[in-house]
């Protein structure tokens, strides 16, 4: 544990990604359960369910003054690293012995739920600040270290002299405690196989594009275009014997739609997105969340919001892997797949006839339908590869909404800005009082972060717990997708990706709109 501690605790401290690899693989130079555990962990696919954070609060207040822990979390603003800090530690083990980290889990999963409150204290009494913030960072489920499961997978891969790709080819196949991975990284073994109509394969993703640098370099001819539609990124798989449905993540989302996986018919993997609307006439965002999160749809819920697939790619065609042909090619694989299944609720994305950037514009600006949110422009040659590679595939999206705002309340961040009030809630005018539309937390910049969170220490006219609300003075210029009526929130609405464009520092807070305005303006009924 203390090793793995140690891993952790340097990470977080290590802003280079070269440096992060070099931790890592350090680290992994062992192979061993610990290391097994440790994976499973840094990929999160670890969590101990009955141990929330309000256990923990329950817990650290029957250690220590209750008044003294809301005031330290106020000023610390980590719940982990307050927890470790404050939290009484074993007098008997001053020595550091320090368990491994594969008995110390083990030993946490025999807790019983009634016996959290004695078993799970003694175990943190037990152990050091930093394998106490550790243990609880594992616990909540929330390491935010600046490692990504790419991250670890590339350092496993150039320490052991693989690939990154075929590490990800078999990554969703693999089980704990990864003895088959562990034994082929150290050439003990063959590659293990996974059957690809069991396994989630990693989506390939799109990088944002520069229209300053990359269309003065990239060739237009040598690339098609879709529309980027606003739904979620599934990977559909359909055999003779099963169909699933996965997210972008790899969750299994099956039984939520249901008249997806009972109506699907052939033999192929597809790319696609999941949208809702009858006829392939896809309807709002805000619809499609009408679906999402149940574990089971009711026929009155598939009535109401029905789903279908709008396909992009396809990944294998009866039994046949297509990943290494181009993307032209794949193209006519799915065509065949639909020309043969057309009783399937799936259609196919429209490529967009294009021959310059110029021309390609006015379709990515395409406002007579709101409900895509740009183009997709893809290398004809690229072949399907997992993740996101740079110079294969674009993102453009449409310029976002944008809004002024009044800044109304705010909240410390977590993470690197766990000390800084960087979760900003903000309003425009009801007649004569303020109304929440939004809450952004990314956008400004760290120079623009301590202004504000200057302006909010120095400004707090009320506390909520951990919330401050400030004097209304601060204008926000709030950029955002899309904003949908909402009976949830007091102002009627919900906007979808709300992020901080600028701060108005020229305006008056009396020419903010008011929110029948702004309903008006974003034509919410």
């Amino acid at each position: 544990m203390k090793k793995f501690s140690s891993l952790l605790h340097n990470l977080i401290l290590t802003p280079s990604r070269n440096t992060k690899i070099k931790l890592l693989q350090d680290y992994f130079k062992i192979l061993d359960i610990n290391r097994a555990y440790a994976l499973a962990i840094l990929s999160d696919q670890l969590s101990f369910q009955f141990i929330k954070a309000s256990k923990l609060r329950e817990l650290v207040y029957k250690q220590v003054d209750q008044h003294l822990f809301d005031y330290s979390y106020d000023y610390v603003g980590d719940l982990a690293e307050t927890i470790s800090l404050i939290w009484p530690t074993n007098k008997t083990n001053k020595e550091g012995k320090s368990q491994n980290l594969s008995t110390l889990i083990e030993n946490i999963k025999k807790i019983k739920k009634s016996e959290i409150n004695t078993e799970f204290s003694k175990v943190l009494s037990e152990l050091s600040n930093n394998e106490r913030w550790t243990l609880i960072k594992i616990c909540t489920g929330g390491l935010r270290i600046g490692v990504s499961e790419r991250l670890v997978k590339t350092a496993l891969a150039d320490l052991y002299n693989k690939s990154v790709n075929e590490i990800e080819e078999i990554w969703h196949g693999l089980e704990f405690p990864y003895e088959n991975l562990f034994q082929w990284l150290k050439n003990e073994t063959s590659k293990p196989k996974i059957d690809f109509k069991k396994l989630f394969h990693p989506m390939m993703l799109a990088n944002p594009i520069d229209e300053e640098k990359d269309f003065k370099r990239l060739d237009a001819n040598k690339f098609q275009a879709e529309y980027k539609w606003d739904g979620i990124r599934i990977q559909l798989m359909v055999s003779s014997k099963s169909v699933s449905l996965y997210s972008r993540t790899g969750d299994n989302i099956s039984s939520a739609f249901p008249e997806i996986i009972e109506t699907t018919k052939g033999d192929a993997v597809i790319d696609g997105e999941l949208l809702v609307g009858g006829n392939f006439k896809p309807s709002g965002f805000n619809d499609l969340q009408q679906r999402l999160n149940r574990k089971k749809a009711s026929k009155e819920l598939q009535k109401k919001f029905p789903v279908f697939i709008r396909a992009y790619d396809i990944l294998f065609y009866k039994g046949k892997d297509l990943r290494k042909l181009s993307l032209v090619k794949r193209r006519k694989y799915l065509e065949r797949f639909q020309k043969k299944n057309t009783t399937n609720q799936i259609d196919l994305s429209t490529i967009i006839d294009f021959s310059t950037w110029e021309e390609l514009t006015k379709y990515k600006n395409n406002f007579y339908d709101d409900l895509n949110e740009g183009v997709m422009i893809k290398l004809k040659n690229s072949e399907y590869l997992p993740g996101r590679k740079k110079g294969y595939w674009y993102k453009w999206k449409k310029n976002p909404k944008l809004v002024d705002a009044i800044l109304m309340y705010a909240q410390r961040g977590h993470g690197k800005r766990s000390s800084y009030y960087s979760d900003f809630t903000f309003g425009v005018w009801k007649e004569n009082e303020l109304v929440p539309i939004g809450k952004a937390y990314s956008g400004y910049t760290d120079k623009e972060l301590l202004v504000l969170d200057k302006f909010i220490r120095n400004n707090t006219t009320n506390k909520f717990g951990p919330v401050r609300e400030v004097k209304k003075e601060i204008i926000l210029e709030v950029a955002f997708d899309d904003v949908f009526p909402s009976t949830r929130h007091k102002s009627g609405v919900a906007m979808r990706f709300p992020r901080i464009h600028r701060i108005r520092w020229d305006k008056p807070i009396n020419e903010v709109l008011s929110i029948k305005e702004f309903k008006k303006e974003f034509k919410i009924d």
